[in-house]
């Protein structure tokens, strides 16, 4: 999958996590600056990874996200791998690093 989906209640997120085998979350603000210039990255990095169903979600759209997975800060790139939580980065994020450790995480789940 190569475009996020927008994901704007608890429930949807919750099925969008366990029914993907591998999923993976965006979160963002929407007057966040950091948000807006690091998703086209993350997106250029994730059409790399076709297995992997992505998802956006705004803080701003639906605020119970900030408690469910203990964000203080945005933006959030997570990572999981059936219903568990893998791979977390956040606010500041080294692209080559964050790529490395999901490369190493898909070919783990998809070999």
């Amino acid at each position: 999958m190569t475009t996020f989906q927008i994901i704007k209640s608890i429930n949807k997120l919750d099925h969008f996590i366990n029914q993907n085998n591998l999923a993976f979350l965006y979160i963002s603000k929407q007057n966040c600056s950091v948000c807006h210039s690091l998703l086209p990255q993350v997106e250029a990095i994730m059409r790399r990874y076709p297995e992997i169903a992505l998802g956006h979600v705004a803080v701003d759209q639906l605020p119970e996200v900030a408690g469910k997975f203990s964000i203080f800060t945005v933006p959030v790139l997570l990572l999981f791998v059936d219903g568990k939580e893998y791979l977390r980065e956040a606010r500041i994020v080294q692209l080559e690093l964050f790529e490395e450790r999901l490369q190493k995480i898909y070919q783990g789940v998809t070999e």
